[in-house]
């Protein structure tokens, strides 16, 4: 049996949000939720496991720091010291309060650069794509619920005028 596709168009992100949970709870799969903005909420009201981008990021920060701490050893004690402000410069130890800004900028900009990059090939945003937004209303003021259904359209349709969807369409 073929699947029909139900466009729901809201213009309040509570009733969206309230909108969702009834639609979870009448074990209908939602396809796609479309928010000019984030709603809080709304991943665990549509049923979406928690991301391990966090985990990704303390990851790349700690590449980052590992990066500065090889970098300042290799530059400042082994390839060329320097005497600078009376700093010691056979020490790694010895120069750490010097070298701390330097740690800290470099775990920051790792973990931020490699951040939106792991963002960008997740999401599958790649230069000059194609937008995928089928209603460009839901950038501005309007929120989308997609939803897929094998069963009775007409009662999906009815659950969602019941639920407070101003605006229905039916993609075969």
């Amino acid at each position: 049996m073929s699947s029909t596709t139900i466009q729901a168009i809201f213009d309040d992100d509570d009733v969206l949000l309230s909108a969702v949970k009834d639609l979870k709870a009448a074990n209908y799969h939602i396809e796609e939720v479309f928010t000019p903005f984030p709603v809080h909420g709304l991943e665990k009201a549509a049923g979406l496991e928690n991301t391990r981008i966090a985990i990704m990021s303390f990851i790349y920060g700690v590449i980052g720091l590992s990066f500065s701490v090889w970098m300042m050893n290799y530059m400042m004690i082994q390839d060329w010291p320097q005497n600078i402000g009376g700093k010691p410069s056979f020490s790694f130890a010895e120069n750490m309060p010097a070298f701390v800004p330097i740690m800290f900028e470099l775990t920051v900009f790792f973990a931020a650069h490699l951040m939106v990059i792991t963002f960008y090939m997740r999401s599958k945003l790649w230069p000059f794509k194609e937008a995928e937004n089928p209603d460009v209303r839901t950038t501005d003021d309007h929120f989308m619920v997609e939803v897929s259904t094998s069963n009775d359209v007409k009662a999906l349709e009815d659950l969602l005028n019941k639920v407070g969807a101003k605006e229905i369409k039916t993609k075969a």
